[in-house]
C-alpha cells in the first residue's frame, strides 16, 4: 500500500544500515531509563497459605494497626505488610520483609497532620511497595489504631492504593479495619479527635470499627493485662479469617461462596462482625438469640438500624443437621435475622466437634 504523498523506496535503493552491538547501548540507553521498572519477583512476598475465598492482602499502618495486621500474618496471610514512620512500635516477630519504615518523621507523636504529611509524600513508595511484594490481589484490608497520628491518617493512602489495585486490574476494593481507643483513652481530646477524624475519613468506603473498651470488657477475668490486647487481635483475626475461609468451602446444605463475601464487603458503610455459639439449639427463639448473641459478643460496635447486607453462617454437627425439629427452628432463625438486613447471605456447614451451634454473623451498609 502506497500512503498518499509518500513514494515507496524500492529495496535494491534502500540505504545500508550499520548494526553494531554498542547503538542500543549508548544512543538508545535512555529508553530502558525512562522505562517502568519490572516487578522484581525477589521481593514478592510468599502466597497466603491461609485459606480464603478472595485475592487480598493486609496493610497495618502504625503501631496498632501494625499489631492487628501481624494477627493475620500469624494465621497464613503472608500478603501483609506493616507500614510505620518510626520502628518503636514495630510488633516483635515480624520478618524485616513485612515491614516498610517511611521517611519523614521519627514517629508523629499523635500529629494526625504530620502523619496525613508524610503518607501523603509517601504514596509512591507505599504504591511500589505494593507492586513489588504484595503482588497481585484484589482485596486490601487497610488496618489502623484510630488514636496514633500515624494510623489516624492512614486514609491519605488511599489514592496511592486505589491506583495500585486498578493496575493491577484488580476486582475488590479497600476496605478499612480501624479501632477504636478505650472510653479512658477517649477522654483525651488529642486521641477522640483522631479517631473522630479517622472515622470521617473512612465513613464513606466500606470499613470495620474494633470497639477497644467492648474488646477489653469481653475478656476481662478471662486474660492477663499484659496479653489482653495480643488475645484481641487474635481473635478478631481468626473471626474475620472464618468468613474467608467458609465462603471458599462447598456445603451439602447452603453454601456462602465468593460472590456473596464481595457483595458485602464492597457495601459502603460500616461491616459488624459477630459470633456466638448457641448450647440449646432446641430452643423456640433461636433466631433472636443468634442475634442477639452474636451482636452481643462482638468487638464491633451494635447496628443503630437495619443494614443494606447480612451474612449468617451456622456450623452444626451431624446430628443436629439431621434433625428435623431443629432444621424447623433453623428456618425461623434465618427469618428473624433476615428481618435485619435489606438482603441476607447464608451457608450452612457441617463440622465435627463443635460446642454447639455456632453461628457467625456479619452485617454491612451500616451507617
Amino acid at each position: 500500500m502506497e500512503l498518499e504523498g509518500h513514494k515507496m523506496i524500492p529495496e535494491n535503493e534502500l540505504p545500508e544500515i550499520e548494526n553494531t552491538e554498542d547503538d542500543f547501548a549508548d544512543e538508545f540507553d535512555f529508553v530502558e531509563a525512562y522505562d517502568e521498572a519490572p516487578v522484581n519477583d525477589d521481593l514478592l512476598l510468599p502466597e497466603n497459605t491461609a485459606k480464603s475465598a478472595i485475592r487480598c492482602a493486609f496493610i497495618g499502618v502504625g503501631g496498632g494497626g501494625g499489631k492487628l495486621a501481624k494477627a493475620f500474618l500469624d494465621l497464613g496471610f503472608n500478603k501483609t505488610m506493616l507500614l510505620n514512620t518510626t520502628v518503636k512500635d514495630q510488633p516483635d516477630g515480624v520478618p524485616p520483609e513485612h515491614f516498610l519504615l517511611l521517611p519523614g518523621a521519627d514517629g508523629v507523636g499523635k500529629d494526625i497532620k504530620l502523619g496525613k504529611k508524610v503518607l501523603t509524600e509517601n504514596g509512591a513508595r507505599v504504591e511500589d511497595a505494593c507492586r513489588q511484594e504484595i503482588g497481585e490481589v484484589d482485596w486490601i484490608f487497610v488496618m489502623a489504631g484510630g488514636g496514633g497520628g500515624t494510623g489516624s491518617a492512614c486514609a491519605a493512602l488511599h489514592k496511592p492504593i486505589t491506583r495500585y489495585l486498578e493496575s493491577i486490574n484488580a476486582t475488590g476494593r479497600i476496605v478499612y479495619v480501624v479501632t477504636k481507643p478505650t472510653g479512658q483513652e477517649m477522654l483525651n481530646p488529642t486521641i477522640s479527635n483522631n479517631y473522630k477524624s479517622l472515622v470521617k475519613d473512612v465513613q464513606g468506603y466500606p470499613h470495620i470499627i474494633i470497639d477497644n473498651e467492648k474488646q477489653l470488657q469481653l475478656l476481662r477475668g478471662k486474660i492477663g493485662m499484659l496479653n489482653m490486647y495480643p488475645a484481641a487481635n487474635t481473635n478478631f483475626a481468626k473471626l474475620f479469617s472464618q468468613v474467608l475461609k467458609l465462603a471458599a468451602e462447598k456445603s451439602p446444605i447452603q453454601t456462602f461462596d465468593s460472590k456473596d463475601l464481595e457483595r458485602c464487603l464492597q457495601t459502603p458503610g460500616r461491616i459488624i462482625l459477630g459470633s456466638t455459639v448457641v448450647k440449646d439449639p432446641y430452643k423456640q427463639d433461636l433466631g433472636a438469640t443468634i442475634y442477639q448473641g452474636a451482636l452481643k459478643s462482638s468487638p464491633c460496635p451494635a447496628p443503630n438500624n437495619n443494614s443494606k447486607t447480612g451474612v449468617l453462617l451456622l456450623l452444626l454437627t451431624e446430628e443436629i443437621a439431621n434433625d428435623p425439629d431443629i432444621s424447623k427452628r433453623l428456618e425461623a432463625g434465618f427469618s428473624y435475622v433476615g428481618g435485619r438486613a435489606e438482603t441476607l447471605f447464608s451457608g450452612v456447614y457441617v463440622k465435627n466437634r463443635l460446642p454447639g451451634l455456632v453461628a457467625i454473623a456479619m452485617f454491612g451498609g451500616n451507617k
